[in-house]
């Protein structure tokens, strides 16, 4: 016999059964299991389990499944309002994993079933500890192990944007720019897509024109306010005034001196206020055809509450009762009531109406009445002239003769009607210049004329701090030159109650109807005093030689006049006001002053300069960059009839004198001109509470010669941290010297976070309540332009260069960091 001594194992591949691959038990385990591990560990525990362990685990306890360990690590930031990452690994077979909070304020967890868990650092006192859990579940039961994070302070965390001349939407890296409510779009089934033409028309269902002023309210799924809606929410934001060239065809036209009837309805619908709802899935948009979806114009019913509702000064021909009246118009800033109202402020409301040659002698001819209203309109700058009224809609011949909805805006007293008012509308003006209040959650309520703030031209109305018993006070600018600073302080104490109110306007009847209306007085000491104007207390009597105040009604209605009586200081051309929620000092915008001499600045209006330009235009002279003040209440309270002031910061140049015009020290990250909007973040969020984030909006006309418009954020520190500055101003040959009080400067906690397109103002500005999401007005785009000189083709380039010349759209954006953090930290 040969045996063959070649050496085999046989036959090979001799099992018929369909049991599975390696990478198939892989593909099974990982389906079932959670498997916390990495790289070839976890491929071989999802095969093996505990099997591959107990070969080398001496402390199995029999039950088939190893022994697990897991650890627990904590990276990302530490700042607050940054993202915090948690990670958790787990050794052996797991069936699941879970991270909890243990200790520390509350946060928000993503991912909490896998090993890497997320969330937003809340804005704690920096040094709070902040602990978790990392927990995985097996066979043989749980096991945990833990990590922590300790709060760092807030502080902003982007790299400024440069200045720029380009017509797109600049913001720092890592920042994303959503387009999200454009003029003209839809808010209403039916309506079709905005043509972007001229030929569009329906705008009382439309988006209006110069998105301005602007608050957002979360919205429950019960279609109730939601405090902590941070993905579906109502966005109720101003429309100031409008582009009229771009909104038709070819421009206005005025033929025989007549305006359109259908270009005047459109341009008046497009002025007013918009109610709209949003959501947020992938990203944020509006819902075009919600039932909470309102358009509010000069034309919509409007109620008067307070102390004037029903005064002779209101009677006109629509309403002979004085109680009601049509529409609000140039509606500037906001203001957002804790009880979850909006309220939306008359502005420069004066130019909209036409006040003929002759009108004066007219009302003189009626009494000492007229002789009032005589002096209450110059006071208010409405002088007379054959060819006033912004527009032109006082012109207009309507199809339905009875209408008198363009003739309203001719406040000429008409011969023959009566000298009370009531047959045509000599007081139509004295019905404009309030604050207003709406309902968003209720598209069939009334707005509300609140005239217990007074009548100017109301800029904004900010709350301060809400304290239960104390009564709050509303801080307001009047938007002119040399005009005042105001606040409101109510009648009732705050209850907390009233937040949740079911009937919203008649809480606003609580807080906003009764109180007592105050106007600034800044001294040179640093003081400053709040003057009641109070009818019958000092100058406001009959007795006063400029105008004899009859009632409190009477010295509301002519604010300005009461306040000249009692000595207030006039301002640079004050603006927004905010409210910081950690300290409760307010903010002012102080926009800009040309008027302002060398031989007129004081102490809180210290600067009068010439600011150079680079592009042909003549030198600016006076305040011509603005600047930023704010004030600290005695004691704190909102009910104080005294202050504490400084200057925030001074808008300038960086490349300006440092001694007498750069004040603060700016430089090319943070160089501004003529601040405008101004906000806080609010106190639900990191941006909001120990160092607020404030942000500042600009609306220039003097800087722009080398930038556009833009948006900065800062961390301002408080009332009284700088000292005193002597200011030499010169202006041709005049000069001079003022002390002044200016806050520490701001150097890296202000910067600027975005620029605009051309000719374009930033305003308007509001978060969702977690800060994630930033809501920012981009107005009237390409202003100076028209149909056959489009001078901006945003915001259809904002994705891209576009082929053709666009018409501009004034917009709302929306801006998100990229890693889903609190926007500006």
């Amino acid at each position: 016999m040969t045996i063959d001594t070649t050496y085999t194992d046989g036959d090979i591949d001799t099992n018929p059964t369909a049991n599975p691959h390696l990478n198939e038990l892989i593909d099974t385990r990982y389906s079932r299991r959670q498997t916390l591990m990495g790289g070839m560990s976890a491929t071989a525990a999802a095969v093996f389990g505990g099997m591959l362990l107990t070969g080398c685990d001496d402390d199995n306890d029999g039950n088939g499944s190893s022994p697990v360990t897991v650890t627990a690590t904590a990276g990302g930031s530490s700042s607050a309002g940054r993202v915090a990452t948690l990670t958790g690994a787990a050794i052996g077979q797991v069936d699941s994993v879970s991270w909890t909070q243990t200790a520390g304020p509350t946060v928000t967890l993503a991912g909490t079933t896998t090993s890497t868990a997320t969330f937003v650092v809340p804005g704690a006192t920096a040094g709070t500890v902040l602990s978790f859990q990392f927990t995985a579940v097996s066979a043989s039961g749980s096991v945990s192990a833990t990590t922590s994070v300790t709060v760092g302070a807030a502080s902003l965390g982007f790299t400024a944007v440069a200045k720029s001349l380009a017509d797109v939407v600049s913001v720092p890296s890592g920042y994303a720019v959503t387009v999200l409510y454009r003029l003209g779009d839809p808010i209403a089934g039916g309506v079709a897509a905005y043509a972007n033409d001229g030929t569009d028309t329906n705008f009382s269902k439309r988006a209006g024109d110069h998105h301005d002023g602007m608050s957002y309210f979360g919205l429950s799924a019960s279609a109730t306010p939601d405090a902590n809606g941070n993905t579906r929410g109502l966005l109720v934001l101003n429309h100031e005034n409008i582009s009229q060239p771009y909104l038709h065809p070819n421009g206005a036209t005025n033929p025989g001196g007549v305006r359109p009837e259908a270009e005047a309805l459109k341009e008046m619908e497009c002025h007013g206020v918009s109610v709209i709802e949003v959501s947020r899935s992938a990203n944020w948009a509006y819902v075009p055809t919600s039932s909470f979806n309102r358009r509010i114009t000069p034309l919509t019913p409007m109620s008067f509450s307070g102390p004037v509702r029903g005064n002779d000064s209101l009677k006109t021909r629509y309403s002979p009762d004085a109680t009601t009246g049509r529409g609000t118009i140039n509606n500037c800033a906001n203001g957002t009531m804790p009880w979850n109202t909006y309220l939306t402020n008359e502005e420069n409301w004066v130019g909209y109406f036409r006040r003929e040659v002759g009108d004066g002698a007219r009302r003189a001819a009626t009494g000492a009445a007229g002789v009032k209203a005589n002096t209450s309109l110059a006071r208010y700058g409405k002088g007379e002239s054959n060819t006033g009224g912004n527009y032109g809609w006082s012109t207009v011949r309507p199809a339905d003769t009875t209408s008198t909805a363009y003739a309203r805006w001719n406040i000429t007293a008409q011969a023959g009607a009566p000298a009370d008012g009531t047959g045509d509308f000599r007081n139509e003006i004295f019905q404009y210049g309030w604050v207003v209040e709406i309902d968003p959650f209720d598209p069939a309520s009334t707005p509300r004329k609140r005239t217990a703030l007074g009548r100017m031209n109301h800029e904004g109305c900010e709350i301060g701090r809400t304290i239960p018993g104390v009564k709050p006070a509303f801080y307001m600018g009047d938007d002119a030159q040399n005009e005042y600073i105001y606040k409101f302080v109510s009648a009732t104490p705050w209850s907390a109650a009233d937040a949740t109110a079911a009937n919203r306007l008649a809480i606003g009847d609580k807080y906003l109807d009764t109180g007592t209306l105050y106007v600034a007085k800044f001294s040179a000491d640093g003081s400053g005093q709040w003057l009641p104007l109070v009818f019958g207390q000092g100058p406001l009597t009959s007795a006063n030689a400029t105008y004899s105040f009859a009632s409190q009604a009477d010295v509301l209605i002519n604010t300005r006049l009461a306040a000249d009586a009692l000595g207030a200081t006039r301002m640079d051309r004050p603006e927004w006001t905010a409210v910081n929620p950690a300290t409760g000092e307010m903010y002012c915008t102080l926009t800009n002053n040309t008027s302002r001499t060398v031989a007129t600045a004081d102490a809180a209006n210290p600067r009068a300069y010439v600011d150079p330009r680079t592009d042909g235009r003549t030198n600016g002279t006076g305040n011509v960059n603005g600047h930023i003040i704010r004030l600290r209440e005695t004691g704190d309270t909102s009910e104080a009839t005294t202050f504490a002031w400084d200057i925030y910061a001074f808008g300038a140049g960086s490349d300006l004198d440092a001694t007498n015009i750069n004040l603060s020290g700016l430089d090319a990250t943070n160089d501004f001109s003529s601040p405008d909007g101004l906000w806080f973040g609010l106190p639900s969020n990191a941006s909001g509470t120990i160092a607020p984030v404030m942000w500042i909006e600009t609306d220039d006309g003097a800087y722009t010669d080398v930038t556009n418009c833009m948006l900065l954020a800062s961390v301002p520190g408080k009332v009284n941290d700088g000292g005193t500055r002597t200011v030499t101003n010169t202006v041709g040959a005049a000069t001079g010297s003022v002390t002044t009080r200016i806050g520490k400067a701001p150097g890296a906690t202000l910067r600027r976070f975005l620029v605009g397109p051309k000719e374009c103002e930033i305003t308007g500005i509001y978060s969702t309540p977690d800060g994630r999401s930033l809501f920012v007005n981009i107005q009237h785009p390409g202003e100076g332009g028209g149909p056959t000189n489009i001078t901006s083709s945003w915001p259809a380039n904002q994705a891209g260069t576009v082929a053709t010349p666009s018409r501009p759209r004034s917009s709302t954006i929306v801006i998100t960091k990229n890693d889903g953090g609190v926007v500006g930290l």
